[in-house]
């Protein structure tokens, strides 16, 4: 076997596989894979955002966490108030959920230069081979598939907002429906520029044409923004649990956090002793996720190490017991995905988004930008609290686990606030309950959001009328995108690609 992997569609993972069978690393295909998931899946991701690369290198015994998510924009630029965003409902089946979006909500994007940066310093193919099942995808166009027309109807308010969304995303006069085609000929020429190395969005004619763009359409980002933009290379946070190292992404993103904080308080509760599901199992992880629903490790500048202090927990900790012991016989004692491996033990876990999007292209490019400013979970001090040139704080959760050094599993998910409830709950399904990845993956999940336990079909309805006793409960008709989507693969070569958001795996002979 030469590797495998995960991802959220399948010529995402196919680009992936094309390289592991010429022969590259994992994080050759990791690095196809995120640029053909920029065009194969652009409702999650795109140039115009960012995202975070954790790479386990088995040869150089090195883990480096490749940090390209956005930066708060506006240097050298004086600000009048606060920038116009516009709010927009984006309708999920069993809730509303309100984004803001336009000009104003950009951030400056990371992406591309990430992609470069990785495939500068760990990529063995040549930059033409990585870039190629990108450009012929670009070239036939992609069919949109059943749940791509789901994504995309919930977001055509924001798609359709300008001339060129308009011109990609409507045919015949009717919004792209399931079989349609997106064609994006402006992002095909940029893809060309890219491979022979004369186009990005940092220098050059396409930075004067997003600069003006931003001066005329009241956005911040300024030259300063673009030329000052790197990516950091940072060391991962690496979580103890059960026996099982996890790495993940450390600050001055808040979601690995919000991982080893969910980890640290159930490692006071004998979980597998549990029925899986059963009343207790659920009371104590909507206690945990009332706790992390309520956790802002980065408001207002603050500072939290890792492992954790007892004052740093303390309270939490007594919360979770209290809120558990209150209601159960227990006894207490205390955006879009990539997974690769490959056969010489590499691992890559990238995720990459591009928020709800803003709705505005770089012109001439195919484009469209983010709308990162206007996510409310990145600023937990509030919207352009921040000063310009820092580092925006990312719920994304890439994250591999290893066993007395060696990867036993590689995952990570979309999904915003709902990214670490979907990993957390995977990580409980494999390391507690021993779950095989598709199970672990495909079980029903829980999410906690403003006082609502939101819950996918398939628990017990007796389970559930005994937890509405304490809680209320909000349950889905059917699993949806909104409860993340994990896209995971392991040492094995076995892996899964999560159903609520097309996902799709693929093992390489």
């Amino acid at each position: 076997m030469k590797g495998a992997v995960s991802s959220g569609h399948p010529l995402t993972a196919g680009a992936a596989e094309q390289m592991l069978s010429l022969g590259g690393t994992a994080f050759d295909a990791a690095v196809a894979a995120g640029f053909a998931s920029v065009v194969a899946e652009p409702s999650l991701t795109s140039f115009g955002g960012g995202g975070f690369f954790l790479a386990h290198s088995e040869n150089r015994e090195q883990d480096i966490l490749f940090d390209f998510f956005v930066n708060t924009p506006g240097l050298g630029k004086e600000r009048e108030g606060k920038p116009v965003m516009t709010p927009t409902d984006i309708n999920f089946p069993e809730c509303v959920q309100v984004f803001h979006t336009g000009m104003g909500s950009v951030a400056v994007p990371g992406l591309l230069k990430g992609l470069l940066h990785v495939h500068e310093r760990l990529c063995t193919l040549p930059l033409k081979t990585i870039i190629a099942p990108a450009l012929d995808s670009l070239e036939k166009g992609v069919e949109v598939s059943r749940l791509q027309a789901y994504f995309l109807g919930l977001l055509e308010p924001i798609f359709t907002s300008t001339p060129y969304g308009k011109e990609m995303f409507i045919k015949d006069g009717q919004y792209l429906q399931e079989h349609d085609r997106i064609f994006n000929p402006d992002l095909q020429t940029f893809f060309h520029g890219i491979a022979e190395g004369k186009q990005d969005i940092y220098t050059g004619e396409s930075a004067e044409r997003l600069i003006a763009a931003m001066s005329s359409q009241g956005g911040l980002i300024t030259e300063s923004d673009l030329l000052s933009y790197e990516v950091i290379e940072r060391k991962p946070l690496s979580i103890n649990y059960r026996g099982k190292e996890i790495l993940t992404n450390p600050p001055p993103s808040s979601g690995g956090f919000m991982v080893a904080l969910g980890l640290h308080l159930l490692e006071k509760v004998n979980l597998s002793a549990l029925e899986y599901h059963s009343e207790e199992f659920l009371i104590t992880l909507i206690e945990l996720l009332k706790e992390l629903h309520d956790f802002k490790p980065m408001k207002n500048g603050s500072t939290i190490t890792y492992p954790f202090a007892d004052e740093t927990t303390s309270r939490m900790v007594e919360s979770f017991r209290t809120g558990i012991a209150g209601k159960t016989f227990i006894a207490t004692q205390g955006t879009t995905h990539i997974s690769v491996i490959d056969e010489q033990g590499n691992a890559a876990s990238m995720t990459t988004s591009n928020g709800s999007a803003s709705g505005c292209f770089i012109p001439e490019t195919g484009i469209m930008l983010n709308n990162m400013m206007g996510e409310d979970d990145l600023h937990p001090d509030g919207f352009f609290s921040s000063p310009p040139g820092q580092r925006v704080s990312s719920m994304m959760i890439p994250a591999i686990v290893l066993q007395d050094g060696k990867v036993e599993a590689v995952m990570g998910s979309g999904g915003s606030k709902r990214i670490k409830t979907a990993i957390l709950q995977t990580l409980i399904n494999m390391i507690d309950f021993n779950y095989p990845l598709k199970e672990a993956v495909e079980k029903s999940r829980i999410h906690v959001e403003d006082g609502v336990v939101h819950v996918e079909p398939g628990i017990s309805e007796d389970i559930l009328e005994k937890i509405r006793n304490f809680y209320t409960i909000n349950v889905w008709g059917s699993k949806n995108m909104y409860f993340g989507g994990v896209h995971c693969v392991n040492g094995q070569m076995d892996g899964w690609g999560d159903s609520r958001r097309g996902g799709s795996f693929i093992s390489v002979t």
